[in-house]
């Protein structure tokens, strides 16, 4: 009788410790998406959000969206991890702008909630895609504790590794499909991190496998030496500075446009003119209008260090109430945006915590973050050695990492070129130029494609992904 007596309060004891858990603690939980605010009729596609508890004490919750493949075998296509750069950027930016299976209808808002269309250039016709608002801060996750909020690279690559071997655990119906990271920007860092998390993890045995194929980077921060130090080359070669000042600031900086020597008045006054030459473009794409509500250099690239390019700069980086963009400009979607995701109707579809967050942003450009990474090459050359597939592309008017510094660090690992530079076709036109390393490593180009490249050439990244997704040559 004693023993029945103290088991019972045992239970009650638990009962009262896992109810004062959950007070603090979210349970991870995901939620079945039919009908979206904005779109008319159900959803043609299958569509789940959710949170997912990581860290020792799952106090950060990394809200997704996930997007089923709409092929005729979803069951048989590839899944990908889809992060956006940033960082703190909203996985919205990818779904709503660039590979996912909606889009906003550019108007000008007039009170009502914006509308949404089907995308027809989709990546999610071809593959399942998670989309995941990372790091904590980033979109719709959050954190319980202060203390949460502090991550940076490292932190926030190991936290989606968890996230992902926890989603797996959920969904285990993908566990055989092929696996992979994909990003873009400042995703560029983050995504062969994850990658080698993952491949780690299956070498260890872990006791889940993931059957991590590969990675995919689009217009990939990587290193500020070949990133920055091509910006020159770039615009000289666009033709947006003059040959003189090319060839004096080639003479007078030695080619190091990065890590300037103070005493070298003939190099900063080069450069100063330089800076002045590009000042007034869009650097996320040469040939289109600057327009506000949006940067050019966005903090992914100058992170938290002054420089002399973010001193010609700071008139194009994010303002806390910039101007409205013109309803003409490619930013004005940015803008739809915030009223949107900020509507009720919307968070109470997407199954949004309620007072998980405040204002809900794009960008959030002031997250506590620690940019540990500087040089990623290693990374490259781990996941090369252990020949996992890669795709990185770039877009040849995009000023903000020119496709000049990624062909550079390729380069720079050293491999051999297994099929020589050429153009690929998409409906007969070139959609860009490509070549194909020895580590299966592919680089592209996507011909007239801005910061990044789906936004701007949709039906030309549409036909390369599914062609190299399917191993087929581009």
């Amino acid at each position: 009788m004693r023993a029945e007596k103290l088991l019972v309060c045992f239970y009650i004891m638990l009962l009262i410790r896992i109810q004062s858990w959950s007070s603090l603690l979210p349970i991870s939980y995901s939620a079945t998406v039919r009908y979206l605010p904005g779109f008319q009729g159900p959803l043609p596609f299958e569509m789940e959000t959710g949170y997912v508890g990581v860290g020792e004490s799952e106090y950060v919750q990394l809200f997704y969206y996930f997007i089923k493949s709409s092929s005729e075998n979803p069951e048989e296509d590839p899944l990908l991890l889809w992060l956006t750069g940033g960082p703190g950027c909203s996985a919205l930016s990818g779904l709503l702008y660039e590979i996912g299976p909606l889009h906003f209808v550019v108007k000008e808002y007039n009170g009502s909630l914006p509308n949404l269309v089907v995308n027809i250039q989709s990546w999610t016709q071809m593959a399942s895609i998670i989309f995941v608002d990372s790091p904590v801060g980033t979109g719709f996750s959050y954190s319980t504790s202060s203390q949460g909020y502090q991550t940076g690279d490292f932190k926030a690559s190991k936290d989606l590794y968890q996230f992902l071997t926890k989603w797996m655990i959920d969904h285990p119906e993908f566990l055989e499909n092929h696996f992979y990271v994909a990003g873009d920007s400042y995703s560029g860092k983050i995504v062969p991190l994850v990658a080698k998390e993952i491949s780690d993890g299956n070498e260890a045995g872990s006791e889940l496998f993931i059957n991590l194929k590969g990675y995919i980077l689009g217009n990939p921060v990587t290193d500020p030496v070949f990133d920055s130090n091509k910006l020159v080359p770039f615009a000289h070669g666009m033709g947006l500075i003059s040959n003189e000042l090319y060839e004096s600031v080639k003479r007078s900086c030695g080619e190091n446009y990065v890590q300037i020597d103070p005493t070298n008045v003939l190099c900063w006054e080069d450069m100063q003119s330089f800076y002045k030459c590009i000042s007034g473009l869009n650097q996320a794409h040469i040939l289109e209008p600057f327009c506000t509500f949006a940067s050019p250099i966005p903090k992914e690239v100058v992170g938290d260090r002054r420089s002399l390019r973010q001193s010609y700069s700071d008139q194009f980086l994010h303002d806390p109430q910039p101007p409205i963009p013109e309803v003409g400009c490619r930013t004005y979607a940015y803008y739809l945006a915030q009223f949107w995701a900020n509507d009720y109707s919307v968070r109470n579809a997407l199954h949004i915590h309620k007072g998980s967050i405040g204002k809900w942003q794009r960008c959030h450009h002031s997250l506590p973050y620690s940019y540990e990474i500087q040089n990623n090459i290693q990374y490259h050359l781990y996941l090369s050695k252990r020949v996992y597939r890669s795709l990185i592309y770039s877009d040849d008017h995009d000023m903000i990492v020119p496709f000049l510094g990624t062909e550079a660090w390729i380069k720079s690992l050293n491999y051999s070129i297994i099929d020589e530079w050429r153009s690929w076709i998409v409906n007969g036109q070139i959609g860009g130029y490509t070549r194909t390393y020895s580590n299966h490593m592919t680089f592209t180009t996507v011909k007239g494609g801005g910061h990044t490249a789906p936004q701007y050439k949709p039906k030309e990244c549409f036909a390369m992904l599914k062609r190299w997704i399917s191993e087929e040559p581009l």
